[in-house]
C-alpha cells in the first residue's frame, strides 16, 4: 500500500507539473498582457516605456524561458502577486479557498443525503410508478443548465417571494456575532447550494440506482437472504457496501465537476470563492493569480481520484495494491 502511494504521489506530481506549463501556455496566448493593459489605462505611457516594462518583467523572453523562472520561483514558494489585489497570491487564496470548500462541501452532503436514500429506494422497486419518476426527476437535474436554473431561483426566492437574498456573503453593514451570524451567513449559502446541488443528485442518483440493481441480482444477496437474513441487513451490509464501488469513483470524478459547477455558481450569486476568484482573474488578465487558481484545482482532482483509489481497498477486500 505504502509502495502504491508513493507511486501515485509521484505519477500527481508528473501530471501537475504538466498542467502548470500547459496552463502557463494557455494563459500566455491570452490576448494582452499586464503592460498593455497598463499602456491603455496610460496614455502618457510611450512604445518604449512598454519596451522597457516588459523587459523589466520577462515578458519579452520566449515562453519556456518565462516557465522556468516561474516554476523555480514556485518552488522557494513565491507564487508572484496578483495585479488585481496588490497583495500575494496565497494570501488572496486562503479565505476564497475556505469560502468554496464550505460550498462544495455542504453541496456534497447534501447530495449523499438525498442521492443515496433515493436510488437505493428506487434499485428496490425497479419499473414502478415511483422509480419511473424518480428517473425523470434525475434526468431533469442533470439536465438543467446551471445558470439557468441560478437566475430562477433567485426571480422565485429572492425577487417574489423576498424570502432569501439574490447574492453575496453576508448582510452589508451587519454587525451580527454567534448564533445570529451563523444564521445570516446560511441565508447567503440556501440558493448557492442548492444550484450546486441539482445536477449532483440527479447523476449519483442514477449510479446508486444502477450499482444497486447489479448488485441485488448476485448469488450472494440470494444467499443471505435464504439464511434468513433481514432485508435491511441485506440491502445495508451486504448490498450497498458493494455497490459503493463505483460510486466512490464517481464520486472523485463529480468532484472536478463541483468545482467548476462552482465557478458559474459563484459568478452567478456573487459569492466570494475560489470559482468567482478564477473567472475574475481571467477577465481581469491576473496572470499569477490565474494560474495558481487552476492548478490548485487540478491538484485537487488529483488528490480526489488518489482517495477514491484508497477507498477500494476499504471496500473491497480483494483490492490489494
Amino acid at each position: 500500500m505504502t509502495r502504491y502511494v508513493v507511486v501515485r504521489l509521484f505519477e500527481s506530481v508528473l501530471v501537475l507539473a504538466l498542467m502548470s506549463f500547459v496552463i502557463y501556455a494557455l494563459i500566455a496566448l491570452m490576448p494582452g498582457d499586464p503592460i498593455d493593459i497598463m499602456v491603455q489605462s496610460n496614455p502618457d505611457l510611450t512604445p518604449e516605456d512598454a519596451a522597457r516594462l516588459k523587459a523589466l518583467y520577462g515578458l519579452d523572453k520566449p515562453i519556456f524561458e518565462r516557465y522556468w523562472n516561474w516554476l523555480t520561483a514556485a518552488a522557494e514558494r513565491d507564487f508572484g502577486y496578483s495585479r488585481i489585489h496588490g497583495r500575494p497570491v496565497l494570501e488572496v487564496m486562503g479565505p476564497r479557498l475556505a469560502n468554496t470548500g464550505l460550498l462544495m462541501g455542504l453541496a456534497l452532503v447534501l447530495s449523499l443525503a438525498i442521492a443515496l436514500p433515493v436510488g437505493i429506494y428506487s434499485a428496490l422497486r425497479p419499473h414502478s410508478a415511483s422509480d419511473y419518476a424518480i428517473n425523470f426527476l434525475a434526468l431533469a437535474g442533470i439536465s438543467v443548465p446551471v445558470f439557468w436554473l441560478a437566475l430562477m431561483l433567485v426571480v422565485v426566492f429572492a425577487v417574489i417571494l423576498n424570502w432569501l437574498p439574490a447574492g453575496g456573503m453576508e448582510t452589508i453593514g451587519s454587525e451580527a456575532q454567534g448564533l445570529s451570524w451563523i444564521l445570516d451567513r446560511a441565508r447567503y449559502l440556501v440558493l448557492p447550494v442548492i444550484v450546486l446541488s441539482v445536477a449532483s443528485i440527479g447523476g449519483l442518483t442514477r449510479y446508486v440506482r444502477a450499482a444497486m440493481m447489479e448488485v441485488m441480482r448476485q448469488d450472494y444477496i440470494r444467499t443471505a437472504r435464504a439464511k434468513g437474513a433481514s432485508p435491511t441487513r441485506v440491502v445495508l451490509l451486504h448490498a450497498l457496501r458493494n455497490a459503493m464501488i463505483p460510486v466512490v469513483t464517481i464520486l472523485a470524478l463529480s468532484f472536478g465537476t463541483l468545482f467548476s459547477g462552482a465557478l458559474v455558481t459563484e459568478a452567478m450569486f456573487s459569492y466570494l470563492g475560489m470559482g468567482k476568484l478564477i473567472y475574475d482573474s481571467i477577465i481581469g488578465n491576473d496572470y499569477n493569480m490565474a494560474l495558481v487558481s487552476l492548478m490548485f484545482a487540478t491538484a485537487m482532482v488529483l488528490v480526489s481520484n488518489l482517495l477514491a483509489d484508497l477507498c477500494y481497498a476499504w471496500l473491497d477486500p480483494r483490492v490489494h495494491y
